[in-house]
């Protein structure tokens, strides 16, 4: 499982219903999803195409 850094909690968690994605016109994988403890959603930059 992908973990991010959850800004409400503080700390790292596992993504819940994590998706992937791009950003900076298809050239950074992505991963978003949402903080199973609180519910925010959380973002991980994964690393270049």
């Amino acid at each position: 499982m992908v973990e991010a850094r959850c800004m409400k909690c503080k700390k790292q968690v596992e993504v819940k219903n994590p998706v992937d994605t791009t950003i900076r016109d298809g050239k950074v994988n992505a991963v978003k999803g949402v903080c199973p403890n609180c519910g925010t959603k959380v973002f991980r930059i994964v690393g270049k195409k």
